[in-house]
């Protein structure tokens, strides 16, 4: 028989009668609690008392719990784009396209890392619809993107800087998003291990242009017009996002509830939630513009470039830092602040960096972040694009620098 007698508000003792004897061995056994106890034993008294401390309150244990959970907890792509789509964020297509575009990613990022090991540096011998040098590297990360992005089943129209047109994907069973991505981004950084990056958007289908390809049928003029129509505004975007290569690779994504980054863990082979909720400083120190370009800039422009390099209130002037990859300066810029220009010239009238795949899903990003994009007299992503490739001048990065580089270009 087992009696409980609550003796303090601290603790409980539990007492069991028993008409044995105790054996000193069983006296040595339990002099490991309170001297009072001990004497109990050896005078006769035949009881055994052991003393527990009353349990955690449930908000301790929980506390407890949590802290357990936070200091081995990893919490990677995949779960948080499920997640996403319990919230009601996005839907299980959007989750498979994105879920392509990562695995795609990766892919990139072990071919960079090997390039030039297996022969992946240097020039293909072609040259893209704009006229540029394509590397043998943009040759094959556009197939990569194309090929995962096909194999999706979720994705109905592809545009990309390597390609002439947009590609209709014939593969498609639900969702039809369209998706515009440049492969490579930087890829003269290739050849000299430098930051290198990929950018991609994703907009809703347009349902009066979906139409079906079989296997003999061609693009006429008519299909071809309806498919370059899907051209859309940067805030029609639903989701955009970069990954960079670097001396981490990190996949940066806004479903249009804030900024994400997760880092590639080489280990697990998984993007891990690095920075959640990203949020650009309001102001930074640093700009990075191509002043090699100097000369061929507006007055205004350089007036702004020459007040930046005078020594500031701290007797310090801005720093200039220049990568030659936009994911590069877009990252940094997120995380440091700062201004990002890539002008209009005299040589290059509508700058040089695409609008569609390039300038809207980065400006999209920002202004999730809390910054400013503009091409110099409007939000970039309020520009309607007249082409697949139409090019665009931008300013972008944090806010207050953004007003600043307004005031002398008025």
């Amino acid at each position: 028989m087992v009696q409980a007698i609550s003796t303090s508000s601290c603790c409980n003792i539990l007492f069991s009668k028993s008409h044995r004897s105790t054996s000193p061995h069983s006296l040595h056994r339990f002099n490991h609690y309170s001297p009072s106890f001990a004497h109990r034993i050896s005078t006769g008294v035949q009881r055994k008392a052991v003393e527990l401390p009353l349990p955690e309150t449930v908000t301790q244990q929980v506390q407890n719990k949590e802290q357990r959970k936070t200091q081995f907890a990893l919490e990677n792509l995949t779960s948080w784009l499920l997640k996403q789509e319990l919230a009601g964020n996005i839907d299980a297509e959007l989750t498979v396209v994105l879920s392509s575009i990562s695995l795609a990613c990766k892919q990139v990022a072990s071919l960079l890392q090997r390039s030039s090991i297996i022969n992946l540096t240097g020039g293909q011998g072609t040259i893209n619809v704009q006229g540029e040098d394509q590397k043998k590297l943009d040759v094959i990360s556009n197939e990569l993107f194309c090929n995962c992005l096909r194999s999706s089943g979720r994705t109905g129209i592809i545009a990309s800087e390597e390609e002439d047109i947009p590609v209709a994907v014939e593969e498609t069973y639900s969702g039809n998003y369209i998706v515009v991505f440049d492969p490579i981004d930087g890829s003269a950084n290739i050849d000299t291990a430098l930051t290198t990056g990929s950018i991609f958007g994703i907009y809703s289908p347009d349902e009066q242009c979906l139409f079906d390809l079989d296997d003999t049928s061609t693009l006429d003029q008519a299909r071809e017009k309806c498919i370059i129509n899907v051209c859309q505004p940067g805030r029609n975007l639903l989701v955009a996002g970069y990954c960079l290569y670097s001396s981490s690779v990190v996949f940066t994504i806004s479903l249009g509830k804030g900024v994400f980054a997760f880092t590639l863990d080489p280990t697990y082979g998984e993007f891990v939630l690095t920075h959640e909720n990203i949020k650009i400083p309001e102001s930074g120190k640093i700009y990075s513009f191509n002043e090699g370009n100097y000369d061929l800039w507006d007055d205004k422009l350089k007036n702004y470039l020459d007040h930046l390099r005078q020594p500031g209130s701290n007797g310090k002037p801005y720093s200039g830092r220049y990568i030659g990859c936009l994911v590069g300066e877009i990252h940094r810029m997120l995380l440091r602040g700062g201004i990002y220009g890539n002008p209009k010239n005299k040589n290059s009238k509508n700058g040089n960096l695409r609008l569609l795949y390039e300038c809207a899903p980065m400006s999209f990003l920002i202004e999730q972040a809390g910054g400013t994009a503009i091409d110099g007299v409007q939000r970039i992503l309020d520009i309607v694009p007249e082409q697949v490739h139409q090019r665009t001048p931008i300013f972008i990065g944090s806010p207050d620098e953004v007003q600043k580089l307004q005031k002398y270009l008025a």
